[in-house]
């Protein structure tokens, strides 16, 4: 078996494992994001999830060029992750002209963020489908068929571990999953501009040393979260973690 092959055969154990006591939805998101870049001929990623009431939210990114690309997408209600929610179906365009044609807002502000190609994959299961899997990359051009299988593979099994039966309901577990998530995301994003102030690092290095920090310490990303910006835990501390 290659490297690739067991990193795919680990991927799918980790996107399953979702039935522990301690689910942490985050960093399960973030895994799913950062395996897609490993995986896929892809340069960046990013998930966007509905809430309870139908509003679509970024909640994983795998870098920061790709987070403020996929809010960009929001604030603008254009680009390839919202019509892959709304269609449920993948969505990309064949080069940067028929992007142009197709996003024009949108396909500018990915050039300008060195990215040259998008498309998004659903996060379905059945008719329902619960968010998209955004893939960038710097070249243009649209994934191979090989790989935008694994990653619709990736992502069918990242919705039927977010969205499997762990209560009576599982709608309603949901819904009480993806709201704790969303308040999460606001404290994680609070937490990595004071992080980031504090040391001097990138956004997107501050997130890894909290990722990090929470992993090798067995502690939820929010609740890292929550102590960085009371000051419980200090840089000194997350410094040990690397």
């Amino acid at each position: 078996m290659t490297s690739r092959e067991q990193l795919i055969a680990t991927t799918f154990v980790d996107l399953a494992d979702t039935l522990v006591a301690d689910f942490d939805v985050i960093d399960f998101l973030h895994t799913l994001a950062t395996r897609s870049v490993e995986l896929l001929d892809a340069d960046a990623a990013g998930i966007m999830l509905a809430d309870q009431h139908g509003g679509l939210h970024v909640m994983a990114s795998s870098t920061e060029e790709a987070r403020l690309l996929e809010l960009y997408e929001l604030q603008n209600n254009e680009g390839p992750c919202l019509d892959c929610w709304r269609s449920g179906r993948p969505v990309a365009r064949a080069d940067l002209a028929e992007m142009r044609s197709t996003w024009p807002a949108f396909t500018q502000r990915l050039e300008d963020l060195g990215f040259h190609s998008a498309q998004a994959l659903p996060m379905r299961l059945r008719t329902q489908t619960i968010g998209a899997l955004n893939l960038f990359r710097a070249k243009p051009g649209r994934l191979s068929e090989a790989d935008l299988g694994i990653g619709q593979a990736m992502a069918d099994v990242a919705t039927v571990g977010l969205i499997q039966e762990r209560a009576i309901a599982a709608g309603e577990l949901l819904a009480t999953q993806l709201q704790t998530a969303l308040t999460s995301r606001v404290q994680l994003e609070q937490a990595k501009g004071v992080l980031s102030q504090r040391s001097g690092l990138p956004m997107g290095q501050a997130f890894q040393l909290m990722r990090d920090y929470a992993r090798s310490h067995n502690r939820l990303l929010s609740d890292v979260a929550a102590h960085i910006i009371d000051g419980s835990i200090s840089d000194d501390q997350l410094g040990r973690s690397r």
